[in-house]
């Protein structure tokens, strides 16, 4: 009977809305657990995406860095003639250098700031700045150019193309300004050409801190990674996506960043399941009789089983829906502060089954107790 299957349904919508403010207090919960996990997710992945973005917007395929160097932003530089070395490995196409500096850039209203230089190749703009808000990336090879990140603004104050500044005592010219280009250091970023960058910073000068490596067509990856191994034995070799995920475990697991977000996000789990818990099993309890009388009317234990879990579905779904909601807004409102925040449609999936498997685990707690109800209270009383 078709009435008969849906009718679990019915009794479960009508348990939840017969008490709107503990529905509410439900609802809260249930939204809180979705919009903290979503939000601190997407507010990692997006650090993580700052960490590699260099990597992975650079069109190489082989990174080769100094000795036991296990990020982007602290390399330690090497000799520069040993560009020569990877260059006549079999399956090497291209290598172009790359250098990552620090510096000291002095404010216009006076003081300093720290500020991360990228060395890159002007002609081919490898490793150089991926979308341009105003300028030319090939003027940095003039007047000691430099590209500035709209994200360093807020430290380094308003540019403009075609104003000076002046670093360790050297004067630069701002002659492009980019976007995307962040650092999880919080650092400033600018992109010059190579030469500049050494200019930079003393202790560059006939260094480079990465070679990135162009493998030749037909040429298997990993197969020319192992030659150029065996030959640069003074520094480490890794692919592209190696080296962006050597990174990107760097600051999850050695700056404590991985589990300052990781105990949120279970924060986030822990208080969903809890506020769960106690709404639907104080919706069973008052409603005892109610089962009771079912099971005197002969519904099996499982019908009264698929009440309770309905009614945690219910939840859930209401809760998920209205949780999606208030992250849209405060993703929105984050963004507009300048920070990325990365939310792919999978973290969605799967907050959506962590969401239903929250209620349904609490749901659990609940049962139990109705199933021990005696159908014979019922007519006693």
């Amino acid at each position: 009977m078709p009435g008969r299957a849906s009718y679990p349904v019915a009794i479960a919508t009508r348990n939840l809305l017969h008490d709107r403010v503990r529905l509410a207090i439900t609802l809260v919960g249930i939204a809180f657990s979705v919009v903290l996990i979503l939000i601190q997710v997407g507010v990692y992945l997006g650090m993580m995406a700052n960490t590699a973005s260099i990597i992975e917007h650079a069109d190489g395929d082989i990174w080769i860095t100094a000795r036991n160097n296990r990020n982007f932003d602290f390399s330690l530089p090497f000799p520069e003639y040993r560009e020569n070395k990877a260059k006549a490995v079999q399956g090497v196409a291209w290598v172009k250098k790359l250098i990552l500096v620090w510096s000291l850039m002095k404010l216009k209203e006076g003081g300093s700031e720290n500020v991360e230089v990228v060395g890159f190749d002007p002609d081919s703009g490898l490793g150089g700045p991926w979308e341009m808000v105003a300028g030319e990336i090939r003027e940095v090879k003039y007047h000691r150019g430099v590209i500035v990140d709209e994200s360093s603004f807020s430290k380094l104050g308003e540019m403009r193309i075609g104003d000076d500044r002046e670093i360790l005592g050297l004067r630069v010219r701002v002659v492009g300004i980019c976007r995307g280009a962040k650092r999880i250091t919080t650092a400033p970023i600018l992109f010059a050409s190579y030469k500049t960058a050494q200019q930079l910073n003393p202790r560059a000068e006939e260094r480079t801190v990465f070679l990135v490596v162009g493998v030749a067509p037909g040429e298997d990856t990993a197969a020319v990674r192992d030659r150029l191994r065996r030959v640069m034995s003074l520094e480490d070799v890794y692919t592209a996506g190696e080296f962006s995920w050597l990174t990107m475990k760097y600051w999850t697991l050695n700056t404590g960043m991985g589990v300052g977000f990781g105990f949120t996000i279970l924060m986030g789990i822990i208080v969903g399941t809890v506020i769960v818990s106690q709404t639907i099993y104080s919706a069973t309890i008052e409603h005892l009789r109610e089962f009771g009388t079912l099971k005197a009317l002969g519904a099996a234990n499982r019908t009264v089983y698929g009440i309770i879990v309905r009614q945690a579905l219910l939840s859930g779904l209401l809760g998920f829906g209205i949780g999606v909601a208030i992250n849209a807004l405060v993703a929105t409102l984050y963004q507009r502060t300048g920070l990325l925040i990365v939310q792919p449609w999978q973290l969605f999936v799967t907050d959506f089954a962590l969401t239903l498997a929250i209620c349904v685990t609490a749901s659990l707690i609940s049962v139990r107790r109705a199933m021990q109800v005696d159908p014979m209270e019922v007519f006693r009383a």
